[in-house]
């Protein structure tokens, strides 16, 4: 792929049911990170230690709500800003993909250097119809995960891959 300008976005964006993904695993990751300032606060606010400031002695509770008021925009932005920067193309013999947002990653993976696709699915991503396929080449480097697709997006899409590798390396032998 040659281009003399900026890299153009993939073409397909993931499933939209991938949101509701996301924002599964950053509710329980809220709720585990709350929860674990609650048994510190308890632990550290009944102590009686010395070395514990007595503003956070007298109201423990200022952890566990400080957690939470500062986690909650990152709890509520964090799916949408995913989805809409996850992306994929299969475009004639490359896999192309795009994901993050403070650090971008594109990868572009050649059909015919790919050894394996896998379907995976959690058990979220069964309950929601999405599956993650894992595009797998002789170097870490030139692999690639696309999460949140519907599954039968990933299925067709893992059929699709694995012919169209076959083929290629036909061609080479």
């Amino acid at each position: 792929m040659t281009s003399s300008g900026p890299l153009r976005d993939p073409r397909h964006r993931v499933s939209p049911k991938a949101i509701r993904l996301w924002l599964a695993e950053a509710l329980f990751g809220f709720v585990l990170l709350v929860g674990c300032s609650i048994l510190v606060a308890r632990w550290v606010g009944g102590s009686g230690w010395s070395w514990v400031p007595g503003w956070f002695a007298d109201d423990p509770w200022l952890l566990p709500v400080g957690v939470g008021v500062l986690a909650t925009p990152f709890l509520v932005a964090e799916p949408f800003v995913r989805y809409a920067v996850h992306r994929w193309e299969l475009s004639g013999d490359v896999v192309y993909t795009r994901s993050g947002f403070l650090t971008r990653e594109w990868v572009f993976v050649p059909v015919s250097r790919i050894q394996t696709v896998d379907k995976a699915q959690g058990w979220v991503e069964r309950l929601l119809g999405l599956a993650t396929l894992e595009i797998r080449t002789a170097s870490h480097a030139g692999s690639s995960t696309i999460k949140g697709l519907d599954y039968t997006v990933a299925a067709g899409l893992a059929e699709e891959l694995a012919h169209r590798a076959e083929q290629l390396r036909d061609d080479a032998t």
